[in-house]
């Protein structure tokens, strides 16, 4: 990886892109250390630090955001992601909107507009639930309007880092929303690493020698698992007719088709995550006993709330990986293609049978693909929850950080061998 690193700094325009992202990840920084007005740190950092497990935490961990010190940027992305499954999945429900979607770069633009109004609103309500339903101690002025300055300054916070993320796809390396929430989540990694080391030495409670060599053992193996399930694929061959064009022939080579175990990379697992998160913030707005229900079963700090939150998190990634791999991934606009171009796959008809034999291994390997991802997800938070130890890492942030690893540097591989570079991942 650093090798790629070194040759893409040596290519200007990549080098460009490198320092733009830079400058962003600077930013959204910043902004996550920016306090905001009429609030009390130390009072929100005892409110978060009693909520481990709990809405606030999981929504946390999900959305890129800081809401352990209530910053300008606490939100995240959170809203942005929601609105995006909310909006993708009407698309397929809300024929008017299947429509837009196919218009081109004009729907796509559309679908995009809808989205952010989508998030904006979300983002009012998330912010409304958490200033109201949890932080509400935290002011140094009485009033409504010190909350609602509060709450403005979280809405526009969420707007400005979704814009950020943009800004990253379009002009810096790596998908931008991927790249805010693995932000999120490496800054928190130095106080774990620090508090875990404090804790083994001093032989607390949950921070036994020997758990932390487990905990280690899981995080590399399931960085290992992580690594193989999104870098392995099944290769389909594909061969050529000859043609006979004037008096050259053409055609009669072979070639294959890659299909991805984990084809929709890191997308399944933070659609996931994120989808948990919106009982939370509704919760968080309406209180009462429909919030009593969702601390009870969807939550993680009780065992009767993990097995459930487990159970339902692993059936969404399963989900989320059809659903993204149907949008991918179009067995008959393959088979369609290979037609046009004189390709076939041997021993398989051109046409129908060709579409019915793609889908059968896309659906195939999108199981595997899922049914990996939804275990590295549950897995060390059940190992958590059960053996009593605080998670360096959480599965999601495993798959996340590794995964947004991985595909940035092979962005950076694709953009250097269009420039005739060799990088890290060449064989």
């Amino acid at each position: 990886m650093l090798k790629t690193l070194a040759n893409a700094w040596k290519v200007e325009d990549l080098r460009k892109k490198m320092l733009f992202t830079l400058m962003i990840v600077a930013i959204f920084r910043f902004g996550n250390v920016l306090p905001l007005p009429f609030i009390n740190p130390s009072v929100v950092k005892q409110i978060y630090a009693g909520q481990a497990g709990s809405l606030l935490s999981i929504l946390n961990s999900v959305t890129g955001g800081s809401l352990d010190s209530l910053s300008a940027f606490a939100l995240g992305v959170g809203p942005y992601i929601t609105s995006s499954i909310v909006v993708q999945l009407l698309t397929f429900a809300i024929p008017s909107l299947e429509e837009i979607s196919k218009q081109g770069e004009q729907g796509r633009k559309q679908i995009q507009r809808i989205t952010k109004y989508l998030a904006l609103g979300l983002a009012l309500l998330q912010a409304y639930g958490i200033v109201i339903g949890i932080f509400s101690s935290v002011f140094t002025a009485e009033g409504f309007l010190p909350k609602l300055i509060v709450i403005t300054a979280l809405v526009a916070g969420t707007q400005f880092v979704v814009w950020l993320g943009e800004l990253i796809t379009e002009h810096g390396i790596g998908n931008g929303i991927s790249m805010i929430i693995f932000l999120g989540i490496i800054s928190r990694l130095p106080n774990t690493i620090i508090t875990w080391g404090k804790g083994v030495i001093n032989g607390a409670p949950g921070f036994e020698w020997w758990k932390a060599l487990i905990l280690i053992a899981i995080l590399l193996l399931s960085v290992v698992f992580v690594v193989y399930l999104t870098q392995g694929e099944r290769r389909i061959p594909v061969q050529y007719a000859k043609r006979v064009v004037g008096r050259k022939m053409y055609g009669g080579s072979s070639t294959h088709i890659p299909i991805k175990v984990n084809m929709s990379g890191v997308m399944p697992v933070i659609f996931a995550s994120s989808l948990l998160a919106l009982p939370q913030t509704l919760a968080l707005v309406i209180g009462g006993g429909f919030r009593d229900f969702v601390q009870k079963y969807l939550s993680t700090n009780s065992t009767i709330s993990v097995i459930v939150f487990v159970i339902v998190q692993f059936a969404l990634v399963i989900l989320f990986a059809y659903f993204y791999n149907s949008i991918q991934f179009n067995p008959y606009e393959y088979s369609k293609n290979l037609q046009q171009n004189g390709g076939f796959i041997p021993g398989i008809r051109p046409g129908k049978p060709t579409t019915e034999y793609l889908g059968r291994i896309v659906s195939r390997i999108t199981m595997i693909g899922a049914i990996g991802l939804g275990i590295i997800a549950a897995a060390p938070r059940l190992f958590g929850h059960f053996m009593s130890v605080n998670l360096l890492l959480g599965g999601t942030s495993i798959i996340i950080v590794v995964g947004v690893i991985i595909e940035t540097v092979n962005q950076l591989e694709a953009m250097m061998q269009m420039r005739h570079y060799k990088g890290f991942l060449n064989k």
